[in-house]
């Protein structure tokens, strides 16, 4: 039993043997700084059930513990709030369980999997600030339910055809004069991306051309040389064209080289990837099948339909009356064929916002084809990402590139931490590997302690900080800790855990408390889906460390007991800082 199940129990009790009342469930919080506590009980609910005001029952209740109680040293009353202290035994006790368990934070495994998909890439661009709090919320989400004891695959799906591929492909034909990454230097998703940019510019120059002549800005649009080729070529495409079919495949081949080496760089793999162009068909069986069964309807124009007003959604169009299929076709194919592939218990979707209707529809398509996993299905829906300079744009090349991106913070990194000037005994290789670190480490915590559903605005400068909420706080605190562990192993002193009759200091009482929030904290990000609760979690943990270094001499305190101890906690909290970091996919330096 945890510390908290037991105090909850003994509350109970102390509650049905006074009042008579039976609580089938005891809320506990955090005593707030400015109090004297651990834990409290709030007494204000039971006033009028025990007939006696909130500070009676608080008294009642708090002698009742300190007498009978395995665990309560004393507690103090606030209005309606009572505050409760633990014994120093019932501290160290649990300390010691967490420092005997190489696997602490860990959940039992479940017996269920996940399947987390993520990052969802187009092939006409590079990845961008927007992806790349795709991938980390990804990632992150697929190694904080790994630790809460789910088996996890990662997947992600390409989307490598339609439309905005073959703009750039158009482009690239008209205007590239046959270069490659190979003969431009230029990173393969980049060259791409490069010639999606050059479409839109010649595609306005058309449509302001088409304006000057005669015709309304829609006409212009629709009637513009170059969209009406690009939409040529996809048909082209479709229809399996030798040329067009052949430069599809080169350059999405650039793409992916291009992708994986930005993947590499900040530590993202997939288990397995699928590809649109592979998958887009595949929903028309579905389709077929709900027609048959009545879930699906036809208009006059042979288009097929679906109404969804018992959901609170509106009639969807499911198929073209051509046969073509749509977006939510291939969705209905793909989800169906990744079923099939793993069978896992739940899915998860990472996906932008604006696609928060698309995900109910889908999902709604899915229970009434019956489909058995459909109740397992779940959007986690995250906000975009915005510069102080404003929205950006891929088309109009105002996107922050997440290449240029991570550049720009490993070159801010190097800055700073030269500025600081504690890297003389470093070597060149030594020190380039702790620039990517804390690079990195600022750019996936930024975007990760923000909640995933709020709209955020991202500042390079604020989050490579080495003092306030950021990854380069914690990092530094990690180091600091491992060299504390270094000093000790050199003069040769162990880390231990006190006998019984140890008073603890306030500031070690306040460490253990923290720690002993981890494996819960797990539970919540993963049930909530939610990194940034790993996030806040690993900040206070670092916070209260700082206070604690502050507070209490590590080796020059006279007890050796004492300094025992704090090895040990100084240890058991840099293995939880490099665990939790872990969980958000940031790496930890030896040493700063």
């Amino acid at each position: 039993m945890t510390i908290e199940s037991i105090l909850k129990a003994d509350i109970q009790k102390a509650v049905k043997d006074h009042f008579d009342v039976i609580i089938d469930e005891i809320g506990l919080q955090p005593t707030k700084k400015e109090f004297e506590g651990v834990y409290t009980f709030v007494t204000f609910p039971l006033t009028k059930s025990a007939k006696k005001s909130p500070a009676e029952i608080g008294k009642i209740i708090g002698d009742e513990l300190t007498a009978n109680s395995s665990i309560v040293e004393s507690y103090n009353v606030v209005q309606g709030f009572l505050n409760i202290n633990l014994t120093d035994k019932t501290w160290l006790e649990l300390f010691s369980t967490i420092f005997e368990d190489p696997e602490y934070g860990s959940g039992p495994a479940k017996g269920q999997s996940v399947m987390v998909e993520f990052s969802s890439p187009n092939t006409n661009k590079p990845l961008h600030l927007g992806h790349l709090r795709n991938n980390f919320l990804g990632d992150s989400l697929a190694r904080i339910l790994t630790a809460s004891g789910y088996d996890v695959v990662k997947t992600c799906l390409v989307n490598d055809r339609g439309i905005h591929i073959c703009k750039s492909m158009l482009a690239y034909r008209e205007l590239g004069n046959g270069e490659t990454p190979e003969s431009t230097g230029i990173k393969g998703d980049h060259l791409a991306g490069k010639y999606y940019v050059k479409f839109d510019a010649e595609y306005k120059k058309q449509i302001r051309e088409l304006v000057e002549s005669g015709l309304s800005e829609d006409e212009a649009a629709k009637k513009a040389p170059w969209i009406l080729e690009a939409q040529r070529l996809l048909l082209l495409w479709e229809q399996g064209d030798h040329e067009t079919v052949a430069l599809w495949h080169k350059m999405n081949t650039w793409v992916y080289a291009g992708f994986n080496q930005t993947y590499t760089q900040i530590g993202v793999s997939f288990d397995r990837t699928y590809y649109e162009s592979d998958t887009y068909l595949l929903g028309k069986d579905l389709i077929e099948e709900g027609l048959a069964s009545g879930v699906f309807f036809k208009k006059d124009d042979n288009s097929v339909w679906i109404s969804l007003a018992e959901e609170g959604l509106d009639e969807k169009l499911v198929l073209r009356g051509d046969g073509t299929s749509v977006y939510i076709t291939q969705d209905l194919g793909t989800t169906e064929l990744k079923f099939k592939d793993f069978h896992n218990d739940r899915y998860l979707w990472v996906v932008g916002n604006e696609q928060d209707y698309h995900f109910k529809v889908l999902f709604a398509i899915l229970k009434r084809l019956g489909r058995t996993y459909a109740d397992g299905c779940y959007h986690i829906s995250y906000g975009m990402v915005d510069l102080p300079s404003g929205k950006m744009k891929s088309r109009e090349g105002t996107v922050v590139d997440a290449d240029d991106l991570v550049a720009q913070m490993v070159q801010t990194a190097t800055d700073r931490t030269q500025e600081l000037g504690k890297l003389d005994d470093f070597a060149s290789d030594e020190a380039a590997r702790l620039y990517q670190i804390l690079a990195l480490g600022a750019l996936k915590y930024y975007l990760l302690k923000v909640d995933p559903k709020k709209r955020m605005l991202f500042n390079p400068e604020e989050s490579i900080d080495f003092q306030g909420h950021t990854g380069p706080f914690i990092q530094y605190t990690y180091a600091r800790i491992r060299s504390i562990i270094r000093k000790a192993e050199q003069s040769a002193k162990a880390a231990g855990i006190p006998p019984a009759g140890y008073t603890l200091h306030p500031a070690e009482r306040d460490l253990i408390f923290v720690l002993a929030q981890y494996p819960v904290r797990v539970q919540t990000a993963a049930s909530d889906f939610a990194p940034s609760v790993i996030s806040f979690y690993v900040y206070e943990l670092a916070k209260v460390y700082n206070q604690f270094y502050a507070e209490v001499s590590i080796f020059a305190d006279p007890d050796p007991v004492a300094v025992k101890f704090r090895i040990a906690l100084s240890k058991v909290v840099s293995e939880t800082i490099h665990n939790a970091l872990g969980l958000l996919g940031i790496d930890v330096p030896e040493r700063m």
